[in-house]
């Protein structure tokens, strides 16, 4: 008997559970907190902040064998990012990119966060493969960063980048306007932009063939964001293939973002989490995405210069990747100086030209370590 209930003592998490594990399974329920109360992301965070709290509780479910572990061989294999693309694709429309193609500088200058932090993650000690899979996360493209620091072979990085990445995408609303606030003026943040014009269907079928066959000729290690991304538009714009169209941006994406999630929050055990390196991806993140953020503003207030004061700065900072999120946070700092500002249509373009954009920085980094 008293055997029998040793047994069953030892086979209690209880009995394992570390300090760190501890912590971590807190930073879970804070995360959830987020994501249920404040609705931060909570598709993203959910998932991701129980799969946190499952691996340091019962760090057996990422063993091989193990529930999560199957689910994260779908990482490490680059399907599941590649199908969050296809959804994120099948969703968006690319219209104003379209109808304002000058948006596609603004979502290149976004990565200039990227590339700065890949030079300082290396000053303090990452390696040129850990500070590219790390400088990504400035992208705020989550998908992006798995892909790259699983590509590069970073996988003992790959739990900090993720959660990095997610957070500061669930973060968007909160880092974004002072930064946007302190480099602009009340004038410039009431500048009007004209309306759009429209878009031919013709345009909206050829953009992304065009896009796959132009981007993935020069990087083709693009070709599984980029060519699912665009494919799930194509599905979207075609008008033939609604069926397609409907299962890759509901259906199928919502039962990816789960799997992802969930994986991706199992990472983060206590030990791989809590050290010193973790701090500082978060940190080199955050350094990564507010630059981009500033870049992309500082950039459109030099165009609004070039331009006579057409175009408001405010839409650069839409050109990180966080689809619509980084576009609600232009609209709504623009309508704080002016509720007749209508700033959502005109962010859109750089938001989805900063999806493309950090797929393309991703295909960068992989094209000069030779992957």
């Amino acid at each position: 008997m008293l055997s029998t209930l040793s047994n069953l003592v030892h086979q209690t998490a209880f009995s394992n559970l570390t300090i760190g594990n501890l912590i971590m399974v807190l930073v879970a329920l804070i995360l959830m907190y987020l994501a249920i109360a404040k609705q931060y992301e909570p598709l993203l965070l959910l998932p991701i902040s129980f799969g946190m709290m499952l691996v340091n509780i019962y760090p057996a479910i990422m063993e091989e064998g193990g529930l999560l572990w199957y689910f994260y061989k779908l990482d490490e294999w680059a399907i599941l990012p590649s199908l969050i693309f296809l959804g994120v694709g099948a969703l968006t429309d690319f219209g104003p990119l379209i109808a304002n193609p000058k948006s596609f500088l603004l979502g290149a200058a976004a990565q200039f966060g990227v590339f700065g932090a890949f030079f300082l993650a290396m000053t303090i000690g990452f390696s040129a493969e850990q500070a590219a899979a790390v400088s990504i996360i400035g992208g705020a493209d989550g998908p992006t960063s798995i892909f790259l620091a699983m590509k590069l072979g970073q996988n003992e990085l790959m739990g900090p980048i993720a959660v990095a990445a997610y957070s500061y995408m669930s973060l968007v609303p909160i880092i974004q306007p002072p930064i946007m606030r302190a480099l602009t003026t009340e004038k410039e943040r009431k500048i009007k932009m004209e309306q759009l014009r429209p878009v031919s269907k013709r345009e909206r079928i050829m953009f992304p063939v065009i896009v796959t066959i132009v981007v993935c000729c020069i990087l083709p290690s693009t070709a599984p964001l980029i060519g699912m991304l665009m494919l799930g538009n194509l599905f979207r714009e075609s008008g033939v293939v609604r069926q397609l169209q409907e299962t890759a941006s509901n259906a199928l994406m919502y039962i990816v973002v789960i799997l992802l999630g969930t994986s991706v929050g199992a990472t983060t055990s206590a030990e791989a989490f809590l050290n010193v390196t973790t701090i500082k991806i978060v940190v080199i993140g955050l350094i990564a995405f507010a630059f981009g953020t500033a870049a992309g503003v500082l950039f459109g207030k030099l165009m609004s210069k070039l331009t006579g004061g057409k175009i408001n700065p405010l839409i650069g900072s839409a050109g990180v990747s966080a689809v619509p999120m980084a576009a609600r946070v232009s609209q709504k700092v623009g309508a704080e100086s002016d509720p007749t500002n209508f700033l959502l249509m005109h962010a859109m373009g750089p938001n989805v030209a900063g999806v493309i954009g950090t797929a393309v920085a991703a295909g960068v980094f992989l094209a000069i370590f030779g992957v």
